[in-house]
């Protein structure tokens, strides 16, 4: 999450759009036949479950510049990859109902969680959140523990539905251990964004659901 620095998978993708779409889309793909497979003998549905972040929020696609080649922003291309996420969980639910799939597509957040994540040293934030009291942490960011579960709601509750968001419901949807369905802001929405990107992910991937 929002090196300083640009940095590359061995692939030459930046980054978090390398590791946080590219990564999740290809083994999406790879996986879903044998999803396929487990939907022809199980009475429950499979799910994908795809993590986003209400940092998809304030997000923007730069199709004439994903890997930020010309301009590199830690957080801009984190929020970028994380409404990627969120456009690809939409978009393959659309693609599952119209292939008539039992395949769920679905997609959670986990608020702001207090994991390592913050206490990377190449985000700016650890700084902050390292020197902070332990209780100050506890007020305003969601426990490990509480981050985990709107993933787990999403992968397991009998109220999601296909195409749902889930998070946590407390304090602007950044901390608690109620979960609910999130709010999605309309970039997300963007059907025709989101097959461009689907086009684009094929093409980097050179993978393809069949």
């Amino acid at each position: 999450m929002a090196p300083r620095q640009r940095l590359e998978t061995a692939d030459g993708f930046e980054l978090q759009f390398g590791t946080n779409v590219l990564g999740h889309f290809a083994l999406t793909a790879l996986l879903l036949p044998l999803l396929d497979m487990a939907a022809e003998i199980s009475a429950e549905r499979p799910r994908v479950v795809t993590i986003a972040s209400i940092a998809h929020k304030t997000g923007r696609l730069d199709f004439d510049d994903l890997h930020a080649t010309r301009h590199y922003g830690p957080m801009i291309a984190y929020r970028q990859s994380k409404l990627a996420n969120l456009m690809f969980a939409f978009e393959l639910a659309r693609r599952l109902r119209a292939a008539r799939s039992r395949v769920m597509s679905v997609a959670a957040h986990p608020g702001v969680a207090n994991t390592n994540l913050f206490r990377a040293d190449h985000f700016p934030a650890s700084r902050m959140v390292q020197s902070a009291p332990g209780v100050a942490i506890d007020t305003l960011l969601n426990s490990d523990q509480a981050g985990a579960l709107p993933t787990l709601y999403a992968a397991t509750a009998a109220e999601v539905v296909d195409g749902g968001y889930y998070g946590p419901r407390g304090l602007f949807e950044t901390r608690g251990e109620a979960v609910g369905p999130a709010s999605v802001a309309s970039q997300a929405c963007n059907k025709t964004d989101a097959r461009r990107l689907w086009q684009a992910c094929e093409s980097l991937t050179g993978t393809a659901f069949t």
